[in-house]
């Protein structure tokens, strides 16, 4: 148990623990930006951008609170970002590596790792950007192998203690 346990009712940490044996993860992005700033880098006043978040968030496209937007996972949808339901398995030339790993960052994936092995990174990205991913690293000097593959199923989730 971490020090934080030691703060909480025997209650509260059985609450705790049921909520997260009953929650589902989610993939969220938040954004942490000041509505000025957000609203000036549109192009369009504060009080604007406010009404269009009230508008999106009764919507269920966002969550907001002070000092944060999430968008949630029907945002994701609209925008074609599903989850990361494809990985793609890549293989760089050792004296490229830094380059190459600095190159696949900027293209934009939900979730890049190094990894040891046969292969040198994984990629974790929606299926409907695949192609474009795929198209975009196959330029990038120093990738010599690319492996895709896409979920057909997920056949168990990890289960919590």
């Amino acid at each position: 148990m971490a020090s934080y346990a030691a703060k909480l009712t025997d209650r509260q940490f059985e609450i705790l623990k049921k909520l997260y044996e009953s929650g589902k993860p989610v993939r969220v992005y938040s954004i942490h930006k000041t509505q000025k700033k957000l609203a000036d880098e549109l192009g369009i006043t504060r009080q604007a951008l406010s009404n269009h978040l009230r508008r999106l968030r009764e919507l269920g496209f966002v969550r907001t609170g002070r000092g944060f937007i999430d968008l949630t996972e029907k945002a994701l949808a609209t925008l074609g970002e599903e989850g990361a339901d494809a990985f793609v398995f890549i293989k760089v030339s050792p004296q490229y590596r830094d380059e190459a790993y600095e190159a696949i960052k900027k293209i934009g994936v939900s979730n890049l790792y190094r990894v040891t092995g046969e292969i040198d990174l994984i990629a974790m990205l929606s299926r409907t950007r695949l192609d474009d991913f795929l198209r975009e690293v196959s330029k990038i000097k120093g990738v010599t192998e690319t492996s895709a593959h896409i979920v057909l199923e997920e056949l168990s989730r990890h289960e919590r203690e």
